[in-house]
C-alpha cells in the first residue's frame, strides 16, 4: 500500500495557512516531519491544528502513565485495523515498558494472559468502551478509583483520539515504513 490518495505537499504547494500548522507540528513534541496522519490532515488546517494540539496533551500530557496510555491507543488501533497506528505505538508502548506480549495479544484480538493491576483495569476499560460504546460500573469505578475523574476523562479522550487518527490513517492508506510487516491480521 503506497500513500497515494495523500501525495506528500512541498512547502511550495501549501498555502499559509498549512504552513502555519506545519510549523505548530514541528515546534511540537512531536519534532520534524509530517508523519502519521498529519500529512492528509493538514489539507484541511484548521481541523489539523485542533487535533495536533489535542494529539500533543493527549500522548505527552496525560494523567495517564505512558505504558498504560500506549496500550489504549494500540486497543484503539487494533480495533480500527489501523496497521500504521499499531506499528508506531507498539514499539512506544514497549518503549515504555510494556511486555510485548502483552501488545501481541492486543495484535491478535485476545486478552493479554499476564497484567498487572493498573493493566487489567485500563485493558477492561479501554474493551468495553471500544467494543460497546459504554462501560460499566465495575470498570468504570475500578478506573476511577486509581486514577481519579481526570484519568478517566484522559483515558476517554486518548481512546477517542487515536481512533480519529486510526480512521485518518486507514482513509489515507499510509503505508508502513519499506520492508516491515503488517503487525495486525484479520480478526
Amino acid at each position: 500500500m503506497s500513500e497515494t490518495r495523500f501525495p506528500p505537499l512541498t512547502a511550495e504547494q501549501m498555502t499559509d495557512e498549512q504552513r502555519t500548522v506545519v510549523d505548530a507540528i514541528q515546534a511540537g513534541p512531536r519534532g520534524a516531519g509530517l508523519r502519521g496522519p498529519f500529512n492528509a490532515l493538514v489539507r484541511s488546517p484548521v481541523l489539523c491544528d485542533l487535533v495536533q494540539r489535542v494529539g500533543a496533551y493527549v500522548r505527552f500530557g496525560s494523567s495517564i502513565p505512558a505504558p498504560l496510555n500506549e496500550l489504549a491507543i494500540c486497543m484503539a488501533g487494533r480495533k480500527w485495523g489501523a496497521q500504521y497506528e499499531f506499528y508506531a505505538h507498539r514499539r512506544l508502548g514497549i518503549d515504555a515498558g510494556l511486555n510485548p506480549a502483552i501488545l501481541d495479544a492486543v495484535a491478535a484480538g485476545r486478552r493479554p494472559a499476564e497484567m498487572s493491576g493498573d493493566e487489567t483495569i485500563v485493558y477492561e476499560f479501554v474493551t468495553d468502551l471500544l467494543s460497546t460504546g459504554q462501560v460499566s460500573d465495575a470498570r468504570y469505578g475500578a478506573v476511577m478509583d486509581r486514577f481519579g475523574e481526570r484519568g478517566i476523562m484522559d483515558l476517554v479522550g486518548g481512546v477517542g483520539y487515536y481512533s480519529l487518527v486510526s480512521m485518518v490513517l486507514n482513509v489515507a492508506q499510509v503505508p508502513l515504513p519499506e520492508g516491515e510487516t503488517p503487525p495486525l491480521k484479520p480478526l
